[in-house]
């Protein structure tokens, strides 16, 4: 009569969490599932926070803007965002915008916004806008990815001051033998091994990586906690622009949170596991923004 019991119970729970239609469930990096609560409370503990997003996924750009609302509500002026969405040299057309000097149609404009932002970002940047909250333009200009994707790293060696100004240090160190750039490898490399080819688009990533990294140091001021927008593929495990920020800042706290599509959200997948701190797992079957 117990195990009959139990098993009652255990087909009335799954029943119902199945009946239900979640939109998202937010994990801990080890599976463990978590409230909205804890997480916000440890992410508030760290003075840098990577939020690693699906760019057409709108459930993770709806938390971006939970999260800023939290985050300025506990740390209040201290609070810093960065965007991959907006390139270095763009940083004048962001900080003109978000004194009013620049009207939104232009401000697109000059500023390069990526063809969603109207869904997908001004939301968070207007929230920065009305609350005067600093927002760091981050990513190396898209030229200088394609001059290190068409002729590698060395092809930046003959850019002009000016433009070297907008990208970390030369030269910049390139672990190959990182994981998510080994399989940037695999992927691009062709049936012989590695191709020059492929190496250089893995180059040119780690250029945006290590340009975020550098302009989150160079801005990042004592006291201060920034809350960075990027691609999750930048912040897995921990790689990406989080190893070159622990190489130039090895005393910042980081913590970061990675995008995950599931085809149930009962339990994180194996394969999501120690991805990043938390990970936000949205359906599969979720509607895309582009």
């Amino acid at each position: 009569m117990k195990k009959i019991l139990l098993l009652l119970v255990s087909l009335v729970f799954l029943s119902s969490f199945t009946m239900d239609k979640p939109a998202y469930r937010l994990f801990q990096g080890n599976g463990k599932a978590v409230k909205y609560e804890r997480m916000l409370k440890e992410l508030a503990s760290a003075d840098v926070v990577f939020f690693g997003e699906q760019h057409n996924d709108p459930i993770a750009h709806w938390l971006e803007l939970e999260l800023t609302k939290d985050l300025y509500r506990t740390h209040g002026k201290q609070l810093v965002l960065g965007a991959e969405m907006w390139e270095t040299d763009t940083q004048g057309a962001v900080d003109s915008f978000l004194l009013g000097q620049l009207e939104e149609p232009k401000f697109t404009e000059i500023s390069r916004a990526w063809p969603n932002y109207a869904t997908d970002y001004k939301p968070t940047l207007q929230f920065a806008k009305v609350n005067s909250i600093k927002v760091i333009a981050t990513n190396a200009p898209r030229r200088s990815a394609r001059i290190v994707a068409r002729e590698s790293l060395k092809g930046l060696e003959a850019l002009p001051a000016g433009e070297k100004q907008w990208l970390a240090p030369l030269p910049i160190t390139v672990d190959l033998e990182l994981p998510a750039y080994k399989r940037m490898l695999s992927m691009f490399g062709d049936s012989h091994g590695t191709s020059a080819a492929s190496t250089q688009i893995v180059e040119a990533q780690a250029l945006k990586d290590a340009t975020m990294a550098h302009f989150i140091s160079k801005n990042l001021q004592p006291g201060q906690r920034l809350f960075h927008l990027n691609g999750a593929y930048h912040s897995d495990h921990y790689e990406g622009i989080v190893w070159y920020l622990h190489r130039l800042r090895p005393e910042l706290k980081i913590m970061t949170i990675s995008t995950v599509l599931q085809p149930q959200l009962d339990k994180l997948s194996q394969e999501h596991e120690k991805r990043a701190d938390y990970v936000l797992a949205v359906p599969e079957t979720m509607t895309k923004t582009y």
